[in-house]
């Protein structure tokens, strides 16, 4: 046992030395656990932020100026004036982004009761902001109206419920925290498959699995020292990915389960290494890897959760990701990441996918051998 050990140390690190001589998957290493998270979670953001306006008061009153005063940040930068002639030519130049027009009698419609129209131009171009703007704008003119209706504060006005609402964990709906940690999730599925998956295939194409053969070596001795060296150099960039650029540069607020994530992620990748392998044993080169890999990884990506909701497919689909180990490694990262969740609350997924693991385990390990023997 511990001659079989001592071999999966030494495999384990001839596999790190090889990977720091290829600079090819060393660039891959630093751009998916920097730029790749810092990059989507800052430009892919579709809140309303720092958005242009100008107000059009055709009615020089008290209530257009307070609507202009109430357009604030950070949803909006400082509203100007404009006027009405110049709307077309502001918004063709794409100047501002929204342009309230404010009628005239507006506030003495307001003050009579009556129901005027309130116009919004918006410029579509913008559409990550064109599609919530409007419905902002809306809310921030009833609340300026709300002093000058007469009829506001009456009783039968006034709803029968009144729902509040109060979000946690993301109280101000920062898009760009949930954008960071689900990439930061990807990459380390992503990195896992294809850093194993290249281990194995760069042996087969070097020559170099044949001087392995020739040793008094085990097929699951060098299958393990695969997993365990390629799972620690996700583990210690992923780690550094979450403390630097999540949490220092973006300033996430993650929570202090990091032993707890540490020892979740170090069970998916157990999964995840895995299936890297398997999958390089179906191939014969790294372009044929490629092909395969990726599809793979974007059915792990765009169903596991992470991207939409599970409760939003139907519901044999939602069975079948069961057996996907990402599927459940999502659902804990959000768990302790966001939500500070014990491990009372997250052993089952963790329980799910060490069995997942295992059974791809199995499974690659007989692949491997195959592979091995058709080697030979």
């Amino acid at each position: 046992m511990m001659n079989n050990i001592r071999h999966i140390y030494y495999l384990g690190v001839k596999e790190l030395i090889s990977l720091l001589r290829d600079p090819v998957l060393l660039f891959l290493i630093a751009y998916s656990f920097t730029f790749s998270v810092y990059t989507p979670s800052k430009s892919s953001v579709m809140d309303v932020k720092n958005a242009s306006i100008a107000i059009v008061n055709e009615d020089d009153s008290q209530l257009g100026r307070s609507i202009k005063d109430a357009m604030l940040p950070p949803l909006f930068l400082p509203a100007a004036d404009l006027d009405f002639r110049e709307i077309n030519r502001a918004m063709d130049s794409g100047k501002f982004t929204f342009v309230v027009v404010v009628p005239p009698r507006f506030q003495s419609d307001i003050e009579s009761n009556q129901q005027p129209t309130i116009e919004i131009v918006t410029d579509a171009t913008a559409m990550s902001q064109a599609g919530r703007g409007p419905g902002y704008i809306n809310r921030i003119i009833n609340s300026a109206v709300q002093p000058y209706w007469p009829e506001a504060g009456q009783p039968r006005n006034a709803p029968l419920v009144a729902l509040e609402t109060r979000a946690r964990f993301n109280p101000n709906y920062e898009q760009g925290w949930f954008v960071a940690v689900n990439q930061l999730i990807n990459n380390i599925s992503v990195l896992a498959i294809f850093l194993c998956g290249a281990a194995v295939l760069r042996e087969r194409e070097h020559g170099n699995i044949e001087h392995l053969l020739v040793m008094p070596l085990e097929s699951y001795e060098l299958m393990f020292a695969k997993i365990w060296a390629n799972g620690l150099v996700v583990i210690v960039v992923a780690m550094a990915s979450l403390f630097v650029i999540v949490q220092g540069a973006l300033g996430v607020p993650i929570f202090r389960s990091m032993l707890l994530f540490l020892l979740g992620m170090s069970i998916y990748l157990f999964s995840v290494t895995a299936l890297g392998i398997m999958l390089a044993t179906v191939v014969n080169s790294m372009p044929q890897f490629g092909l395969l890999a990726f599809p793979v990884y974007i059915i792990m990506s765009l169903l596991s959760g992470g991207q939409t909701p599970l409760e939003s497919m139907p519901g044999w689909l939602q069975k079948a990701m069961q057996f996907v180990p990402s599927t459940h490694f999502v659902s804990f990262a959000q768990a302790v990441l966001f939500r500070d969740a014990s491990f009372a609350m997250v052993w089952p997924e963790m329980a799910k996918m060490l069995a997942i693991g295992g059974v791809y385990t199995v499974y690659t390990l007989s692949r491997f051998r195959k592979m091995l023997a058709a080697v030979q």
